[in-house]
């Protein structure tokens, strides 16, 4: 790709960022502005603000990445990710506006008066956000590093300086213009070039089949292994060869590789004739960990699968800078017709990414040997169109991906600030909120420095399985069960969320790399969401006597429309 053009696209949109922020702040008065826009937002701006911080660098970036290396069943993602407003919509989001917090932990405390499980959800709270800025951080790091060249670590940092200047400048004011904005730009910034690449795919007269096949070059590639890897191969492979095979050195050698599996040490050149199948790859302990999600989906698919579309699923209710958005509404009302809104923004996006997958399988399939299938994207324009065409459709996607991981970062930051801010600083005005966003953001940019990350979609599959195992029952029993008690909240939210935080833990680490026990750990949703909900059941009927008193009262308040409670109160 011409960074000459890139690069101005990425500038601009940073510079977009910040006036339409600058445009936020002129408005932003008062402590109810920074945190939820004093309830004033309206269904449509909402919609948008929600699904541009919603589409991060998994919906941008990753979902195509594993559809290009693991096929059409990777499409469980976009499926799940937006199926989960349904669910948002049936259970939550009414009753969650209806009230009156303006976070998780506040919206804990006002439903079971209890400081101990305010503070345990803010902790879920920053855990879960911290999860999830990781892989944006990451994403925009390795944006940045295919188009310059630069260092891995800058991209992270134009994102985060970006973002802290915007939130802790405007608030919620200024994020929700900010994010309204990027939807479209998101949206236009994919569905334009994807118009062009399926032209030209047409025109090229690759066949449909060729999507359901395995991975091959279409034409002669070269491969440069930037780490040392290992090629899993089923049929004995063809390949030229510089560099170091099995520990025996070549220069510019034919080499047929038999069945087995065989090292690449890293700084090898590999040239794939035209028509090779891609072989499989094991990173073993360099970046291993993609692997060895791929391998445990391989060995176990149907759990796997039901594992990814629970926490899809019922992990958006909990997603702390989503549900933050809800209470920006002016009332239960207009929550359910944002989410109304967003189920058809959000279900436009997500036709768009499937389509950079399937046409990654066939012009940049080399993504699965150099591990960057998350560039798919940025790739494809230069790969199909070329030319000056596809420099400036790279040019759009690369301002899009830009996009996605500021407008998701903002809302995470926003989310993690308004907690740090409100239990962690000793005061809850404007000037801690900035430094809470210092502190929101300083964390994850260590981290994706310092570790070595997922795919972007995988991680962030698994943020989205700590937020169903904790949040999910604490929302819907709060909501619909007056039997819960304080005991029994804060013991579900540490066996399910404790739980599921541990197997993510284990997973980043790649322990255990493969067998039953990874397959479990990789995919905990599926055992975790159903430890939270029954142990926050069993826990409070075994303490009936800590009810809450006035439950009645407050579940009323979260049902009734907000006219009726105003009538019954005259």
């Amino acid at each position: 790709m011409n960074s000459g053009y890139a690069v101005p696209a990425v500038a601009l949109v940073v510079v977009a960022t910040v006036l339409v922020g600058a445009f936020g702040l002129r408005i932003s008065r008062t402590t109810s502005d920074f945190y939820v826009a004093s309830r004033t937002v309206g269904p449509r701006l909402n919609a948008a603000a929600i699904s541009g911080e919603y589409l991060s660098a998994a919906s941008f970036l990753g979902i195509a990445g594993l559809v290009l290396v693991q096929g059409p069943d990777m499409l469980w993602y976009p499926v799940g990710y937006t199926a989960g407003y349904l669910v948002l919509l049936l259970f939550v989001a009414a009753p969650l506006r209806r009230s009156g917090a303006y976070t998780l932990p506040d919206f804990a405390e006002a439903r079971l008066a209890s400081q101990p499980v305010r503070r345990l959800a803010g902790a879920f709270v920053v855990g879960v956000g911290w999860l999830y800025l990781l892989p944006q951080l990451q994403g925009a790091g390795l944006t940045l590093a295919v188009l310059t060249g630069a260092p891995d670590a800058l991209g992270g940092l134009i994102v985060a300086v970006v973002v802290v200047a915007t939130v802790a400048a405007g608030g919620m004011r200024s994020i929700t213009f900010v994010q309204a904005f990027q939807y479209w730009l998101k949206l236009t910034a994919l569905l334009v070039p994807a118009l062009f690449l399926v032209l030209a795919w047409q025109r090229a007269g690759a066949p449909v089949h060729a999507f359901d096949e395995p991975a091959t070059f279409r034409t002669q590639r070269v491969v440069d292994v930037q780490d040392t890897l290992s090629l899993r191969l089923d049929r004995p492979l063809t390949v030229t060869v510089t560099g170091t095979v099995d520990g025996h050195p070549h220069e510019d050698t034919r080499v047929t590789l038999p069945e087995g599996t065989h090292r690449i040490t890293a700084g090898t050149r590999l040239t794939f004739a035209e028509g090779t199948r891609v072989p499989a790859t094991d990173r073993g302990t360099n970046g291993g960990m993609s692997t060895s999600l791929a391998e445990s989906r391989e060995e176990r698919p149907l759990y796997a699968t039901y594992g990814l579309i629970l926490a899809t699923f019922l992990g958006t209710m909990g997603l702390p800078h989503v549900v933050v958005r809800f209470y920006t509404s002016p009332h239960g009302v207009a929550a359910r017709r944002t989410t109304v809104a967003v189920l058809a923004l959000i279900g436009l996006f997500y036709l768009l990414p499937p389509v950079y997958g399937a046409l990654g399988r066939l012009y940049t399939p080399e993504l699965t040997l150099t591990g960057e299938t998350d560039a798919a994207v940025l790739l494809l324009p230069d790969r199909v169109v070329g030319g000056l065409g596809g420099d400036l459709l790279g040019a759009l996607v690369a301002g899009g991906a830009f996009a996605a991981f500021l407008s998701t970062a903002s809302g995470l930051t926003m989310a993690v600030a308004g907690v740090l801010t409100q239990d962690v600083l000793p005061s809850r005005g404007v000037r801690h909120f900035r430094l809470g966003t210092v502190l929101a953001m300083a964390v994850p940019l260590a981290a994706s420095v310092l570790v070595g990350g997922l795919p972007v979609a995988d991680a962030v599959g698994l943020a989205f399985a700590v937020s169903a195992s904790s949040f999910c029952p604490l929302l819907v029993l709060g909501i619909w069960w007056r039997r819960l008690t304080p005991p029994g909240a804060a013991a579900g939210m540490l066996a399910g969320g404790g739980s599921a935080f541990c197997a993510v833990a284990a997973t980043m680490a790649d322990l255990p790399g493969t067998g039953a026990l990874h397959a479990l750990l990789a995919w905990p949703a599926l055992w975790s969401v159903p430890l939270g909900f029954l142990t926050m059941i069993l826990v409070s009927l075994a303490t009936p006597g800590r009810v809450p008193p006035g439950t009645a009262a407050i579940l009323a308040r979260f049902h009734l429309p907000e006219e009726l409670r105003t009538e019954v109160k005259a």
